[in-house]
């Protein structure tokens, strides 16, 4: 379950950060860069901030 929040806050993170970029300011593609890159250390370090947030919120 914590697997697919994560992947879902990934991807709704990145399309409005997308939407904000080309609608606000491109500095919003800043945070994809930052989601984008975060994903890809997590997958080699296996750590992850918002799967620690919800464990400590009691999801399983």
């Amino acid at each position: 379950m914590k697997e697919r929040i994560v992947r879902a806050v990934a991807g709704f993170m990145v399309s409005v950060s997308v939407i904000l970029a080309t609608t606000v300011d491109n500095n919003w593609l800043i945070l994809a860069a930052f989601v984008g890159l975060n994903l890809f250390q997590s997958s080699f370090t296996k750590f992850c901030p918002l799967e620690m947030i919800l464990k400590k919120a009691g999801v399983e």
